[in-house]
Parts: structure tokens; sequence; C-alpha cells
């Protein structure tokens, strides 16, 4: 488990923040697996510092409900207010709403870390009105991206893909919980394109969960090998990556 209360929660916004621009294609990406008409009322579970749940209010103009159990995430989210947002304390285990009362929920890379992934998909079920749709923006440990900076991190690849299921055991997991997930995932490309130099600056803030559990010399090694390079070659145009999304339905 990841404690976002204590440095996580200091680093977050400077590690993992999205410009406006990117928030717009999220949220644009997100409609096309949307009923088209308006407004919606959407989830966003694990909302950590809000980065997304304004940009939801804005694109789907129903009230959004952000739900998330860091009280230090929480706080940093509620600092920049908007009139369709509500933040609350609560988990995926226990989301503080009524049955039926969101036409869609997003769990973008947030369900990794439920607790009970079962019980989280079965309160994601219950809060969905009849033919909502849930957004599982995850990784899965079959389907892994060869993310450019595992070159310098040499066991992040392993520590990464053993935080997550397989797509065959989330779509599992999901049907016991009464949702009914599509045939295949769909791939979104809305990550904002950096230079060697950007990515190098994000991610020094280690605020990723992926460094939460490499050991400290790799890290340093890496980081300073990554240093480097960015100052070597700090223009250098990064790939960008397609994230990996499970679309899953509450049936009528």
């Amino acid at each position: 488990m990841v404690d976002y209360n204590g440095r996580m929660g200091s680093v977050y916004v400077a590690g993992r923040g999205m410009p406006p621009a990117e928030v717009r294609r999220w949220t644009g990406a997100f409609a096309t697996y949307l009923p088209e008409r308006r407004p919606l009322d959407v989830l966003d579970l694990g909302s950590g510092t809000g980065r997304l749940t304004p940009g939801l209010a804005a694109e789907f103009q129903g009230q959004v409900y952000g739900v998330e159990p860091s009280d230090r995430m929480r706080e940093t989210a509620e600092q920049s207010p908007h009139p369709g947002v509500t933040y609350l304390k609560g988990s995926a285990e226990d989301i503080p709403l009524p049955e039926a009362s969101v036409d869609a929920v997003l769990m973008f890379l947030s369900f990794h870390h439920f607790p009970d992934q079962l019980q989280g998909l079965r309160e994601v079920c219950r809060v969905l009105r009849p033919g909502g749709v849930a957004l599982l923006r995850t990784q899965f440990a079959d389907l892994m991206p060869d993310l450019f900076w595992y070159e310098y991190f040499p066991s992040a690849r392993e520590v990464d893909a053993a935080m997550y299921s397989s797509l065959a055991d989330t779509k599992a997991l999901a049907t016991e919980a009464g949702l009914a997930p599509a045939d295949d995932v769909v791939a979104i490309t809305a990550e904002e394109p950096r230079t060697l130099q950007e990515r190098y600056e994000r991610l020094s803030h280690r605020a990723l969960s992926t460094f939460e559990h490499l050991p400290a010399d790799e890290m340093d090694a890496g980081f300073a090998r990554f240093a480097e390079d960015a100052e070597r070659d700090p223009d250098r145009e990064m790939p960008v990556y397609s994230a990996t999304t499970l679309v899953l339905t509450r049936p009528n």
C-alpha cells in the first residue's frame, strides 16, 4: 500500500499533474464510451488531487463526485473548487453515495490501490444507474507497456507487473460484481507529448507507485543516469503511450 498522506501526497501535483489541454483530451476520449446525452452525473473514484475531476464536470455538465480516502490528496483538490464538483471522504469498498446515483464511474489508475477489488467493483455496480458505464483505466499484468524509463531501473517492469491483475482476472472480478465487461480493452492516447528533460523533471519527484517499491541504490543510480541523458539531449521528444481502459456496464 502507498501512503498518500505522506511523501507521495506532497509531490503528487508536481509529478503527476496535468495541463488543461491534456485534461480536455482525456475527458473527450472518455466521452466516446459514454452516452451522448447531457448532463451526466459522474463518480471519480480515487480522485486524488482532483487533476481530472473538474474536467469531468466541464465535459459532462452534471454533478461530479470525487471520492478519495487520502485526506491530504482530497484537501489539495479542495483548494481548487468547482461548482459542479463535490469531494467526499470514502473508499472504493464503501462509496458514500446512494444506489443508482451516477451515470458513469471513472477509475483512473486507482484500481490497483483498492484493498478489496471485488468489493470495490460491487460498490461501483451499486452506485451506477442501470445502463451506466464504468471506465477502468488501469494497467494489466499481461499487457504491460514498454516504458522508456524502465531502462534506468532494471526491476521496475517486474515491480509494475506485480501491482496489476491480468485482463482475464480483472474481467472475471467485474463479472462477479455484476458488471458486464467489454470483450476487449480500448487504447486511449491523450497524454501530453514531453521532452526527455520534461520527463526527467516529472519522474524525479518519484510520484509513481513504482518508486515506493524499488531499492534505494537502484533509484539513485537510475536517476543519476537519467539526469545525465536529459542534460545531454534535453529536447528529444519522448514516446506517448496509449492507455489501456476496460469499459464496464451495469446491465439494465
